[in-house]
């Protein structure tokens, strides 16, 4: 920090003789350039110092306690909102209010005491304005005030944990899904539709890619997808955990759901989560700890921890719009909005993204309430030292294969395997969990096997998959497929319209209408199938020429 010499330097004479009023120095001097170093001198007293600070009030001497337990300095946007304003004056209105014997704030006692400075350094992220002690004065607090890092947040009630939501590596599962759903090009509903968790597919997606999992496309990335599905489902949870931990591109402000976010500001996904992350490792880790009063603790002490320079005017984020407005949301600007912006993300990192990596088990008053606790998980200590967690079931059960194309492949399938049969296959809606067992649901059609050769399969891959991993294959299937390879689809069904006749010579005049372009294929001289969307021009067709058609309800 500044020694006092230079945190007063550049002051006028009139502020240098407010300070040495409070420290009951007599200053006689016709400058400032000369009165500086005669009371930076007599402050220099140790002794002195002391009893200035033991007559300060007890909302002041808090300040520099809070100063002290944060190396001497704080932003200090931070240190006005939690000390109170230090008023900009010229000399003149300062020599008419005195400030120094009527102070508004803590913060205003110690600026008129020289007890605080307030200055740009570049001892963060970026540069900043900050409240600092001056050098000499850390030295003599050294040791004199000692207070123990205040605890965030406060344990949860048993009322408050009675209902717990237990992590689990459903995230493996859930990545394997959104890989094979890009792979086949289904749409975000369609994925969305077989995830196990309550993840939003961009979400997904955006993890994928922080992995190294995907191309620049956003298309699975071969060698890295392979590498990862066919990996041990640990090593995969690790792989996944650790490229989260430290991406530069996963942004969870901006992935929050309910919010726009507007203008060319930028924000650091990577200290803010490095900063969330230290202050939940304070917390002790058998304990189920209350949500709210975790982040309640977080304005109090550390607020700016995603705004390192404290500006809360410069980013332009507001609620998305309600469905039966016209007009946008306001923007969420200024300090006030803090729990709007930053009271919601600490709370979707714990609920959310930190639950859904599995660091984090959450816990309810009861199974229709939210969240209202979390505890580190029974996996989440490895995960935050970045080792594999044990305890991993591995993946080796077998899929089941019907003579009709169906198959059922349970969650511990290995995921190379069901990301394959999903490429292959029509997705059908998975079975619900019974008994802890899942089962996701494909179908081999003609129409997915033409997608799966467009791709680039063979038949003969999932032939190879089926013998290997199905729990019996049926005959008639392999005999099914050798055929659609030779000769593609040997029979086909369609649904159509048929019209029947009494009389060829019917048909014959129907020719002759401007309805004849709708006559499909002829089945015999008195029956002949309507194409798509003509059937009502060949029923007028037919009363212009004097017949009456009768429609036949199925």
């Amino acid at each position: 920090m500044p020694d006092l010499i230079h945190t007063l330097q550049g002051s006028d004479l009139s502020f240098l003789k407010m300070i040495a009023g409070n420290w009951g120095v007599d200053l006689n001097a016709p400058d400032a350039y000369t009165a500086l170093p005669q009371l930076v001198k007599a402050m220099s007293d140790r002794q002195l110092f002391l009893e200035i600070v033991e007559s300060l009030p007890t909302d002041a001497l808090r300040a520099l306690q809070d100063l002290m337990k944060n190396e001497a300095h704080l932003p200090w946007a931070l240190f006005q909102r939690r000390y109170g304003e230090v008023r900009s004056m010229g000399p003149g209105r300062r020599d008419r209010e005195r400030p120094d014997l009527n102070p508004i704030s803590p913060a205003e006692v110690l600026w008129y005491r020289a007890l605080i400075g307030r200055g740009f350094m570049n001892l963060g992220p970026e540069p900043q304005e900050y409240a600092f002690i001056p050098d000499e004065f850390v030295d003599y607090l050294t040791g004199m005030i000692e207070e123990a890092e205040p605890v965030l947040g406060r344990p949860a009630t048993p009322g408050e944990c009675a209902y717990p939501i237990l992590t689990s590596d459903l995230i493996l599962d859930d990545t394997c899904t959104a890989l094979a759903a890009l792979r086949t090009g289904k749409s975000e509903a369609e994925c969305s539709s077989h995830l196990r968790l309550n993840i939003p597919v961009p979400v997904l997606h955006r993890l994928l890619n922080a992995a190294g999992l995907l191309d620049n496309t956003g298309l699975p990335e071969p060698t890295a997808a392979r590498a990862f599905l066919e990996a041990k489902r640990a090593d995969s949870w690790l792989m996944l955990t650790k490229s989260w931990m430290s991406s530069t591109t996963f942004n969870e402000l901006r992935l929050m759901p309910g919010f726009v976010f507007e203008g060319e500001w930028q924000n650091n996904p990577l200290l803010t989560r490095q900063t969330i992350l230290d202050m939940l490792n304070t917390i002790p880790s058998n304990t189920w700890w209350n949500i709210t009063s975790f982040i309640q603790s977080v304005y109090e002490n550390h607020p700016d921890f995603q705004r390192t320079a404290g500006d809360y005017d410069s980013w332009f984020i507001r609620k998305e719009n309600p469905a039966e407005s016209d007009h946008p949301s306001p923007y969420l600007r200024g300090f006030a909005f803090w729990f709007e912006i930053e009271g919601a993300l600490l709370q979707f990192y714990i609920t959310q993204i930190l639950h859904w990596l599995g660091f984090y088990d959450l816990a309810a008053p009861d199974n229709a309430s939210p969240p209202l606790a979390f505890r580190l998980s029974r996996w989440g200590t490895s995960l935050w030292r970045k080792e594999a967690p044990q305890g991993i079931t591995e993946e080796d059960a077998k899929l089941t294969l019907t003579s009709d194309g169906s198959l059922s492949v349970p969650r511990l399938t290995p995921r190379s395997i069901r990301y394959q049969i999903a490429r292959f296959c029509q997705w059908q809606t998975p079975n619900s969990p019974k008994d802890g067992e899942f089962e996701y649901r494909y179908r081999i059609t003609p129409a997915s096997l033409e997608v799966a050769r467009a791709n680039g399969l063979k038949i003969s891959h999932i032939q190879h998959l089926l013998q290997r991993y199905a729990r019996a294959v049926p005959p008639n299937l392999i005999q099914s497929l050798e055929r659609w390879e030779k000769f593609g689809s040997q029979a086909e069904m369609e649904t159509c319209t048929l019209l029947r006749f009494t009389s060829p010579e019917i048909l014959e005049a129907l020719r002759r209408t401007r309805a004849a372009r709708f006559i499909g294929e002829v089945l015999s001289p008195t029956l002949v199938t309507i194409k798509p969307g003509g059937e009502t021009a060949v029923q007028n067709a037919l009363l212009e020429i004097g017949y009456l058609a009768k429609v036949k309800q199925s």
